[in-house]
Formats: C-alpha cells, sequence, structure tokens
C-alpha cells in the first residue's frame, strides 16, 4: 500500500471536505456523534476504569463512524449502529491499538509526574497550596513536564491516526498499521501542520457562542479523517454514489423539464435514433471497481471479471489486492 505525499493546500480542503459529508446528512451526524459522547460522560462516571476502558475501545468507535462514511460515498445512509458496526468484525486488532495508546498516555502521564516532583503532583491532583518561593520552581517544571508530554504525544497520536481505518479497511495487523500511519502522517507532516493550525483556529471560533459550533465541528473533523485517508493512501477525492431514489428523482426531473422539446425534436427530426434504439453495448454501463465511477462497458477495461476505468485503476487495484493477501 503506497503512501501518497500531498501538497500543503489538501490540509484545508480535508476540512472542507469533511463539511460536505457532513452536509449531506447533518441530522444523522449530529445523532452519531451525540451518541458517541454520551457513551463517553457515561463511562467516566465508572470509577478508575472507565476512562481506560473508553481510550481502549474508542479506536472501534472511530472505525465504525469510517464505516459510516464509506457505506455514504456507495449511496447509503448513516445510521447511530454504525459506532458499533467494527465490533462485530475487527473488534480484536482495533482494541489492540486502543491498548497500546493506553500503555503510551500512562508512560507520558508518569514521566510527567516523575519531571514535574511530588510538589506538582500534590497541586494538581489534590489541590495542595505551596509556598511563593516554591511556586517558581513547581511553574518550570510544570512547564518542563508539559512540553515533554506534548512532545511524547504528538509521536503517539500520529501512530493512531489512520491505524483504525488500515486495519477495518484493508485488514492491516494492528502493529504495522500504526507503523503506517506514523509514517504516513510524518511524510505529509506539512499538510498536518496546516490541518492542526485550521481546527485550534475553528475550535476557539466553535468555542465562543458557549459551544455550539461544536455540534458542527465534532462531526466535520471526523469525516476529515476519512477524507485524508482517502487522500494519502488511496490518492482518491470523495465520489458519491446516489441511491436507487436519488436516481429516479433526477430521471423525473429530467423528463418533466424536458419532455415537451424531446416530443418537438422527435416531430422535426423522425429518422434520429432514441434510447431504446441504440446499440446495448452503448447504454450498458458497469462500475470501476477501484473508485466506483460508472463508465460504459465499450469503454472499460476488464479484467477477471472485473471492470475499470483506466490502466492505472486496474493496476492500482492489483497492487492493493495483492498487499492484502
Amino acid at each position: 500500500m503506497e503512501i501518497h505525499q500531498v501538497n500543503a493546500k489538501q490540509g484545508l480542503q480535508w476540512i472542507l471536505s469533511g463539511f460536505y459529508l457532513f452536509r449531506k446528512a447533518p441530522l444523522a451526524w449530529i445523532m452519531v456523534c451525540f451518541t458517541l459522547v454520551l457513551i463517553a460522560m457515561s463511562m467516566s462516571f465508572i470509577p478508575l476504569l472507565g476512562k481506560f476502558i473508553f481510550t481502549l475501545i474508542s479506536p472501534v468507535f472511530l472505525a465504525g463512524i469510517m464505516l459510516g462514511c464509506k457505506d455514504m460515498e456507495q449511496g447509503k445512509s448513516l445510521e447511530i449502529a454504525h459506532l458499533l458496526a467494527a465490533f462485530r468484525t475487527n473488534s480484536a486488532p482495533l482494541i489492540t491499538i486502543g491498548g497500546v495508546y493506553l500503555i503510551g498516555q500512562i508512560l507520558i502521564i508518569g514521566l510527567v509526574m516523575l519531571i514535574g516532583g511530588s510538589q506538582m503532583t500534590d497541586m494538581l491532583l489534590y489541590g495542595k497550596r505551596v509556598d511563593e518561593s516554591e511556586l517558581m520552581g513547581v511553574m518550570s517544571n510544570m512547564l518542563t513536564s508539559s512540553l515533554i508530554a506534548l512532545t511524547l504525544s504528538i509521536p503517539l497520536m500520529m501512530a493512531s491516526w489512520f491505524s483504525p481505518l488500515l486495519v477495518v479497511f484493508h485488514n492491516v495487523p494492528p502493529i504495522v498499521a500504526m507503523q503506517r500511519s506514523f509514517f504516513a502522517c510524518l511524510k505529509n507532516f506539512i499538510p498536518f501542520q496546516v490541518y492542526g493550525i485550521t481546527l485550534i483556529v475553528l475550535t476557539i471560533l466553535c468555542l465562543m457562542p458557549y459551544g455550539i459550533g461544536l455540534i458542527v465541528l465534532i462531526p466535520v473533523m471526523f469525516a476529515s479523517i476519512y477524507v485524508s485517508y482517502k487522500d494519502i493512501f488511496l490518492a482518491e477525492r470523495l465520489q458519491f454514489k446516489y441511491s436507487q431514489t436519488d436516481q429516479n428523482y433526477q430521471k423525473a426531473n429530467w423528463s418533466n423539464g424536458d419532455e415537451t422539446s424531446m416530443e418537438n425534436e422527435n416531430e422535426t427530426k423522425p429518422d434520429a435514433v432514441t434510447t431504446e434504439n441504440k446499440p446495448k453495448d452503448a447504454s450498458e454501463r458497469v462500475q470501476c471497481a477501484q473508485c466506483n465511477l460508472l463508465i460504459p462497458k465499450n469503454e472499460s477495461i476488464e479484467d477477471k471479471g472485473r471492470f475499470f476505468c483506466s490502466e492505472e485503476h486496474r493496476q492500482r487495484y492489483q497492487d492493493a489486492d495483492q498487499s492484502t493477501q
């Protein structure tokens, strides 16, 4: 599986495309994210273990949302059931990713407390007051430990960013998925900087009206993860397939708008070839196995019962198929 390097402006494009994906089904997105937040809040009430359990299974929830994004591309609807979809297929490797992330977080927190010393730990955990003479030393240790925690958390986040998607879409082993995710983020470090800075600015703006903007920003962030995965690993953009209802609606609108003009054209041109009289090869369409694009069958490239819109997509599909075997 090839890791593509994209332009810096793609960091902004991921967010814009994520918003477009959110706009396709805003109510469904809000319900899914609200349910996820509700689950996180409920688990936080469990003493000691609640937050650890949610961190452990959070990659499974993320993978389920990504399956929902893929279904939206296929013309299906996003549902709350997508949150639990990955539990039925790839739960073990996804929980392994969550376990590695959890262990990494625990080690970072332990290192921060070790560097900060007992005074900083007592002040943060128990609210213990310190003398003014000791305050400067405590603040200095807190700044140092915070910088170290940030430095160590970034690589851990990079390793966990794409790993659930690689597991659920390509059946990549969890450790290998985390390695590929880390190098994918490292190879596209500048686009991710643009992406991160933009998200920080948007978060500040969304928090101003009493946090109401987060109702939109959180779904957009989840959708942007799927968009960035397609851009970096598949070199593809969002490509939606319309459902049968949408296709019938489009055909009805087209026929209603152009029915009179077509009748007049048929009257003036009786020898014109209608759609029913066209050869079947010209009207029959097939779907590209790589990008799901509908193309005329006589213009497609057939290989082992599959159809492709170009030689490049046929080769890319074979490479992906060989990598998963």
